[in-house]
């Protein structure tokens, strides 16, 4: 087995992680492949993959270190880049049909440190591949400086009212309008295209709303184009988390369940488009 391979070899790395099941790791990051380069972060608490676009959104995937049925790290904190495009190909490198009696791929993934690349050892049904994958130098990610203290609108709801909004977006519209308010409508998703405007309300009693907590009215408008990558995290997702900073920041944080029943969360923020101080209708 995989998980019994060259572990004498281990000693020469900084990060050793194996995984039964590749699917875990690679539908999660599937949810943030919206460009080819993603920065890897790895601690003792397990690792976070960050992918940018031109500074106005930014989607995280957390895969905690319980997801790996071993994970083992020397140091507080690794870090480089690497092409999440090839990562992927990689992982799925025996397609993403189970083929198996047990249906799973399991994974090793080990890195040394920097400038060395990252491999991996994928097997199934007793194929063994090896794959070196090129590590870069990792740039800083960006800081939206996101601060739950500067938070002023929190709402955790079930994911299965969104994805119906966000399938039925009207796609002649630039923006997706986000009303939160301690009164009526309470939270409200607008679009303006060409047949005029769109609204999808929902009462904070809903049941579909878990939680709400509103300190303030907010309105915003977010460049549709931008928040589309993260319908798939979205669509993958049970639950989803919407939350609002002072300056109109918009955090959605997704909890994802793994295969094994295990919990992952999947962050996009995105930076307000502009700010509305008027009637939302104008």
């Amino acid at each position: 087995m995989l998980s019994a391979q060259r572990d004498d070899d281990d000693s020469q790395y900084l990060l050793v992680a194996k995984l039964d099941n590749a699917r875990n790791v690679s539908n999660i990051l599937k949810a943030i492949h919206f460009k080819d380069i993603a920065t890897v972060i790895a601690s003792p608490m397990g690792l976070k993959v960050t992918v940018e676009d031109a500074k106005c959104v930014q989607a995280n995937a957390f895969i905690q270190e319980s997801i790996f049925h071993h994970y083992h790290i020397k140091e507080d904190q690794l870090a480089f880049k690497i092409n999440l495009t090839v990562l992927l190909e990689c992982l799925t490198i025996f397609g993403s049909s189970a083929t198996t009696p047990s249906g799973n791929t399991t994974l090793k993934m080990c890195y040394a440190g920097y400038g060395c690349p990252l491999i991996l050892m994928l097997e199934e049904d007793g194929v063994l591949t090896d794959c070196s994958l090129k590590t870069l130098e990792p740039d800083e990610v960006l800081d939206f400086d996101f601060s739950s203290a500067n938070v002023v609108n929190k709402i955790i709801m079930k994911s299965e009212c969104l994805k119906e909004v966000f399938s039925e977006l009207d796609t002649t519209s630039e923006v997706l309008q986000i009303l939160i308010s301690p009164d009526q409508p309470y939270l409200q998703f607008s679009t303006f295209g060409n047949a005029g405007s769109t609204h999808s309300s929902f009462p904070k009693d809903s049941e579909m709303v878990e939680s709400f907590l509103s300190n303030q009215t907010q309105t915003n408008r977010y460049k549709i184009s931008l928040l589309k990558p993260s319908v798939k995290a979205l669509n993958l997702s049970t639950r989803i988390s919407i939350r609002t900073d002072s300056r109109g920041f918009l955090s959605l944080q997704y909890m994802i369940k793994t295969e094994d029943g295990q919990i992952c969360f999947v962050e996009y923020y995105c930076a307000p488009d502009e700010e509305i101080t008027d009637d939302p209708e104008t």
